[in-house]
């Protein structure tokens, strides 16, 4: 008899994408969940059921695993020949990221605890060229790069504010798997406004109309007449960064559907309680460090010290540091523009050391521009969080009879049905 879910890893494989596009529901109602009140009133016979280990990483590996190189962008006429030399990251994800910046990590937890799942310089955990991409060889090459944080789920009251009310519920609950991913966007905003110095832009500070002093040194690199606002800006990396994230969990929840898993994407959870921002030591989230400061209407996460760690003070000594930093990332080894990093070119080497170096003078002029965001305004970047989460993945096991017993046919899909048999061995929504 083959082991359970070996089967089920086949037809995972043949899943439908239109099958998925068109089954995609929020199905929040897990074995182990009650609903008291209401029209929906209900409590499972059953135990909350935790995810294993393959299917939590087939999830994750959905959301931020690596899938071989990205192609880069290839051409612009303003500084042809080099190629363009955008990206922050040399591989490709399940997720796009705006010019391949890939500022965005996740973090998880479920019954065994807390974890960080890097992967935006992993490099290619597989490369497509050379070896067939699999659901299998996925997890297989992804494993190795969870980090666990604590051996505790993450502690989150289900009241509000931690929670929405709506969610205090079914979030978080025990069984489930919850995915936070999170966007640096220091980074982000350092990465744009290295696009903009590539281009020729500059910005202007439209909070005090002032531009910004010393930008006239830079005039042969940059327009100093024509800048973009600030504001403008930080809301571009902002958006950008937004993208990334949800399109990480939508990769996710399209995973749900071909796997038969039970979930949803949603902004429910309070961002700061998540990120460690509370105010409430019992609460202390992801335990990121933040600071606060009479000029900010909020608290201003930058990081977990050692784990993840925005492009500013205090992880970084200035703001010129934190640019140093982006550029060794972008043109170091493993980086998208170092010509031993392994690409998907027939002359990979030839490709990569194409790109325009920033010199000193371009990370001059990008630094002078992020360190007066930085002493003006106490944060980086200045209107916008410098850390930011928008939505989370929940995943877990469905409790079929609530379906059911409350919704017409359809309610979930043959996956969803049959998931118990094929990957656990068990019969139909039952534990």
């Amino acid at each position: 008899m083959m082991p359970a879910g070996t089967e089920a890893m086949a037809d995972l494989a043949a899943f439908p994408l239109v099958e998925a596009l068109f089954g995609r529901r929020s199905r929040r109602f897990a074995l182990g969940d009650e609903i008291p009140d209401g029209p929906l009133a209900y409590r499972s016979r059953h135990e909350p059921f935790s995810l294993t280990e393959l299917e939590r990483m087939l999830v994750l590996s959905a959301m931020g695993g690596t899938t071989g190189w990205h192609h880069s962008i290839t051409r612009h006429a303003r500084y042809a020949p080099h190629v363009s030399n955008y990206a922050g990251g040399a591989a490709g994800r399940t997720f796009p990221s705006a010019a391949g910046f890939h500022t965005a990590e996740l973090f998880f937890t479920d019954d065994s605890g807390l974890y960080y799942f890097p992967t935006r310089d992993a490099g290619a955990l597989v490369d497509p060229a050379a070896e067939e991409v699999t659901p299998e060889l996925m997890v297989e090459r992804h494993r190795d790069r969870l980090q666990q944080l604590s051996a505790s789920r993450l502690h989150l009251p289900a009241e509000e504010p931690y929670i929405e009310g709506h969610n205090t519920w079914c979030v978080n609950v025990p069984g489930s798997l919850l995915v936070i991913p999170v966007a640096d966007l220091a980074q982000h905003l350092i990465a744009v406004l290295c696009f903009f110095v590539q281009n020729g832009y500059a910005i202007y500070d439209d909070i005090n109309d002032r531009k910004i002093p010393g930008l006239d040194e830079f005039s042969g690199l940059i327009d100093v007449d024509e800048p973009f606002p600030l504001t403008f800006t930080e809301q571009y990396a902002l958006t950008e960064a937004t993208a990334e994230l949800a399109t990480a969990c939508y990769a996710g929840v399209l995973m749900l559907q071909a796997m038969g898993l039970g979930g949803w994407m949603f902004d429910g959870i309070d961002r700061f309680s998540m990120l460690g921002a509370s105010g409430n030591p019992d609460v202390p989230g992801l335990g990121f460090r933040y600071d606060e400061d009479e000029r900010w209407s909020t608290p201003n996460p930058t990081g977990r010290d050692g784990v993840f760690e925005a492009y500013c003070p205090p992880h970084h000594q200035d703001m010129r540091a934190a640019v140093d930093a982006f550029a060794e990332r972008k043109f170091g080894p493993g980086g998208p523009f170092h010509r031993d990093t392994p690409g998907a070119w027939t002359d990979s080497p030839g490709f990569r050391a194409s790109a325009q170096v920033h010199d000193d003078a371009f990370k001059s002029c990008v630094g002078l521009q992020v360190q007066y965001i930085f002493d003006t305004f106490g944060k980086f970047p200045a209107t916008v969080p410098t850390v930011f989460i928008l939505n989370y993945v929940q995943a877990h096991h469905l409790d079929l009879d609530f379906y059911d017993h409350f919704f017409k046919p359809g309610a979930y899909l043959r996956t969803h049905a049959t998931h118990m048999h094929e990957w656990h061995d068990r019969g139909h929504g039952t534990p």
